[in-house]
């Protein structure tokens, strides 16, 4: 199936990017800690008397999180036939997800259906196939900002749930150092097809669809100090990764550049020992079926 061109922002230098922040901050340890925390109970419940389990991932990227999603739910019911499907719109990730199920045996036990476009379209084609598989378990990992509507979205993949299913989302929490770099220069980083959304607007748009959901907290921070060093390419890298471009120092005026430098400094981190330590909170949502 070819790649959906609208949904290739991990590609090429991007994805060189996402690799220098996945290396630089943690992000998938601390979401790995919060699942290895909650997700055995929850798997444990969801797979009373199944004879088999169907898990879907959008958005999953090079399949670093899904790998242990997967794996946690193998080790809780190794008898049971697994299937997953992807949903992906970045062939270079795709392609590290296809190279990380080749190279891990306990995946290879799983079948997998491949989907290499973006969510908007995988509901799209669903819907004119008329094929609603369901699902036991659903996940979308920090990818929320890259939809249309969030309302819609949720309400689609909620009704893709078996019951007791669960949908499990992971967004930068509020007042993130993240989420407050997007905010405050929200029409400098404008993208076509990111938003800025944090905790609070899936909180909002939860609520206002009466879905039953629990929230946990999923704390981290990284060392961003090289972003204030011009001639550091990890700096460089993690500040195109952080505004969403291809090349930070190009692609603002700089007084720009200064503005967001100064933020990053002094309201997105705190400082210890020297070294500038950004707040990466997040949260997970577990919305009930």
């Amino acid at each position: 199936m070819a790649v959906d061109p609208k949904t290739t922002c991990y590609d090429g230098a991007c994805a060189q990017s996402y690799q220098v922040y996945l290396q630089q901050s943690g992000d998938h340890k601390a979401i790995l800690q919060c699942l290895h925390n909650i997700l055995p109970g929850e798997f444990k419940r969801i797979g009373v008397d199944k004879s088999s389990l169907d898990v879907l991932g959008v958005g999953s990227g090079g399949g670093e999180v899904d790998a242990q999603i997967l794996t946690l739910l193998q080790s809780t019911f190794p008898a049971v036939p697994i299937t997953t499907d992807i949903v992906e719109g970045s062939s270079q990730l795709a392609d590290n997800f296809k190279a990380l199920v080749a190279k891990t045996s306990n995946l290879q036990k799983i079948s997998f259906a491949w989907h290499f476009m973006s969510s908007e379209n995988y509901e799209k084609q669903v819907k004119a196939n008329g094929d609603m598989k369901k699902f036991d378990f659903i996940h979308m990992v920090q990818m929320i900002y890259y939809v249309d509507n969030l309302a819609d979205t949720i309400t689609f993949y909620q009704s893709l749930l078996k019951n007791n299913g669960r949908l499990m989302i992971i967004v930068q929490a509020t007042n993130s150092g993240w989420d407050i770099l997007w905010k405050t220069y929200k029409k400098e980083l404008a993208f076509d097809g990111i938003t800025d959304r944090s905790s609070s607007e899936v909180i909002a748009c939860l609520k206002s669809l009466g879905l039953k959901y629990e929230e946990h907290a999923t704390p981290n921070t990284f060392d961003i100090t090289e972003c204030f060093n011009p001639s550091s390419q990890t700096g460089k890298s993690l500040l195109n990764f952080l505004t969403a471009k291809n090349n930070f120092y190009e692609s603002f005026t700089p007084e720009i550049r200064a503005g967001i430098l100064d933020l990053l400094r002094n309201k997105c981190s705190t400082e210890k020992d020297g070294r500038v330590i950004i707040n990466n909170n997040a949260s997970c949502f577990l919305v009930y079926a």
